[in-house]
């Protein structure tokens, strides 16, 4: 008897075919399209969406989702900014006071998520309006960074070579690390596990006697952390800090997760798919960047009808399992 591929890896593979897709096509319309430099550049430019879409596929794995993500890393951003350019700290210092922030916010808001049973949807909402409003109190407009790690050691001493011309960027190299720890985190541990369980049936996870009221706070905590993370390299990137900045990056990751193959509605899903879901982002834009002659909005078009397609893959799939289930009674 042949064994069946699962359900659940059809999204996964549907992801892989796309990015393969597009990277190929990209190849043949444009001749320096398969060069090292355009594949260090779509790891490098996306690493702070990537960062944050890493957190957005904790919380939709468990059947939540975060609205505060574009506006904690646009927070961040403008307070490492002001922390070194006006408070006179070390970087090391202001690093840690921003991830400290971003993950209070995210423990508060699980807190108010599991005890007082709120709607993830509405308190991340808040959340995104009052952290953004803090941004702006912090300081109301953007600034640049000078301080000699950024400018010079982030860029310079902290990229890893790769040939004569070609270096592999920090903010890569951040984004490499944070998805392989995730993906042990989310397959490999017993936080992992529960966060499946809790997409699942929450209901069938408190009978199975699973930690679910801690679980809850520490994925919207770890969140926080990873859009406060995505913050961080954002300043890498970009030397800046600006409040008004990543509007709207919060649906980039959601998009991103979902692409990946992660279903809404929790309990189903991969990090390779959200890491595959970012480069697909990534590529889409390279490839209008390469055309020239196409406005960047196009790039929201097609992000729009893969994420109709894929989202539309999700139910045929739960409706062919539950057909299945069905007969199997």
């Amino acid at each position: 008897m042949k064994p069946r591929l699962s359900t659940k890896y059809i999204p996964l593979l549907a992801t892989g075919a796309v990015l393969l897709a597009l990277y190929v096509a990209g190849g043949l319309l444009f001749p320096k399209f398969f060069s090292l430099r355009v594949a260090v550049n779509l790891f490098g430019d996306n690493a702070f969406l990537g960062i944050a879409a890493v957190g957005a596929t904790f919380v939709i794995l468990s059947g939540g989702i975060d609205l505060s993500v574009g506006s904690v890393v646009a927070f961040t951003s403008i307070l490492i900014a002001t922390a070194l350019g006006e408070w006179h700290l070390q970087p090391a210092t202001a690093i840690t006071l921003s991830l400290l922030a971003g993950a209070s916010l995210g423990a508060l808001m699980g807190c108010l998520i599991q005890v007082f049973e709120l709607p993830p949807f509405l308190v991340t909402l808040a959340g995104m309006f009052l952290v953004r409003g803090l941004g702006f109190v912090v300081r109301a407009e953007s600034l640049g960074i000078e301080h000699p790690f950024f400018v010079e050691k982030v860029n310079e001493a902290l990229a890893i070579p790769l040939n004569a011309k070609v270096s592999l960027p920090f903010t890569a190299t951040c984004y490499v690390v944070i998805f392989l720890l995730a993906m042990i985190v989310a397959h490999y541990t017993k936080f992992g596990r529960t966060i499946y369980a809790l997409g699942g049936d929450e209901a069938s996870a408190r009978l199975l006697g699973l930690p679910v009221a801690r679980t809850k706070v520490l994925i919207y905590t770890l969140s926080g952390f990873c859009s406060a993370l995505a913050g961080v390299v954002y300043t890498f990137y970009t030397q800046s800090g600006n409040p008004a900045s990543c509007v709207g990056l919060e649906l980039d990751a959601i998009a991103a997760v979902v692409i990946g193959g992660t279903l809404l509605s929790g309990g189903v899903g991969f990090m390779a798919g959200t890491l595959m879901g970012v480069l697909i982002l990534g590529l889409i834009q390279t490839l209008i960047t390469f055309q020239g002659n196409l406005n960047t909005w196009w790039t929201k078009i097609v992000v729009g009808l893969l994420v109709l397609v894929f989202i539309l893959l999700q139910s045929v799939i739960s409706f062919i399992s539950g057909r299945l289930s069905t007969a199997k009674k």
